[in-house]
């Protein structure tokens, strides 16, 4: 299925792209960090990749267009062949199903697609590592870590931080993913998931690779973790301020109710969600005291706490658009 024109549109590709022979897509969303884009994109061209790989690379600011130009640029020199589109409908789902959509069309012999950020810096063995474990494990969708890494290194403490620190530590078969910043997934997932992939009501709050994930686990997909497979992630000053950390760790509690209450729905689904939030919150002074001791900070204990009440704000429709104004997140 070709993505609507008027939704999604081609800024430029590589001249000599043979979409015949690439087999692995990298799809990367971008919105006004043309610069880091560059470095990312960088990163990904010194791992050697092969004819088979190209990179798809989707700019959300339709109005200015700096990631679009900064990707125009870069492929006109770049051993890395690919495309880059515009995805003209606001929102971090539409640039993600934009990506997803515009490897299917264009790439027949597709057979997985890998997904990093613009605010990201792939580590050496990144592809390969998500590629090894996949092949190992027979998982659907593998994910791997995504390590902060603050521009001010006297932060780096709050690398502790559960907002920051990654869900599992050794490779192998997981439960279920959580971030769609670092992870390959396999054509079978990308043919029967309905789509849009990711929906768009989680665009401004985030959580809709979540649900994806939430849903393709309940079509029998499996999930794999690559430690090995890891990207830097580059994080600005603010992202170690009070206020963006409580605002995201009451965010990530609205989340897990949201996503919980279109697991079970119904009263008696909004009834358990409601108890399992409150008894998340009597708990969560305990909890947040031996969060507490373990990191040595005071603000990291309190996240617990703030996931819970971010859940019971979620009761009454109260969820920060965190993605909403992107210039303070």
């Amino acid at each position: 299925m070709t993505p609507d024109a008027d939704l999604v549109s081609e800024h430029a590709r590589s001249a000599d792209l043979d979409p015949d022979r690439i087999r692995v897509v990298i799809t990367l969303p971008t919105f006004r960090r043309p610069d880091h884009l560059v470095m990312t994109l960088d990163s990904l061209q010194a791992q050697g990749f092969g004819h088979d790989t190209a990179v798809v690379i989707m700019d959300n600011d339709a109005a200015g267009l700096e990631g679009a130009h900064a990707a125009a640029d870069w492929l006109t020199g770049s051993r890395l062949k690919g495309i880059a589109i515009v995805a003209h409908q606001r929102g971090n789902c539409h640039a993600y199903n934009a990506g997803w959509e515009t490897a299917l069309a264009e790439f027949p012999k597709l057979t997985h697609i890998a997904v990093i950020d613009d605010d990201e810096i792939a580590g050496p063995d990144w592809l390969s590592g998500l590629m090894k474990t996949a092949e190992k494990t027979g998982a659907d969708l593998v994910g791997g870590p995504q390590i902060p890494v603050f521009a001010d290194k006297a932060l780096d403490g709050w690398r502790k931080h559960p907002v920051f620190t990654p869900h599992y530590q050794v490779s192998g078969l997981v439960p279920i993913l959580y971030s769609s910043g670092n992870v390959l997934i396999s054509r079978p997932v990308l043919d029967i998931m309905p789509r849009p992939y990711l929906d768009p009501a989680f665009n401004f709050i985030g959580g809709g690779d979540s649900d994806f994930y939430r849903r393709a686990k309940a079509r029998g997909f499996a999930f794999g973790w690559s430690a090995e497979a890891a990207v830097m992630e580059t994080l600005p000053s603010r992202r170690a301020e009070f206020s963006w950390l409580n605002a995201r760790s009451l965010r990530n509690g609205a989340i897990s109710a949201i996503l919980e209450k279109r697991q079970w729905p119904g009263i008696p689904g909004r009834a358990r969600t409601l108890i399992k939030s409150l008894a998340l919150l009597a708990a969560a002074p305990v909890r947040g005291v031996r969060l507490g001791l373990e990191t040595g900070s005071a603000v990291i204990g309190l996240y617990h706490i703030q996931v819970a009440v971010g859940r019971l704000m979620a009761e009454f429709g109260l969820v920060n658009e965190q993605y909403r104004n992107p210039e303070s997140n």
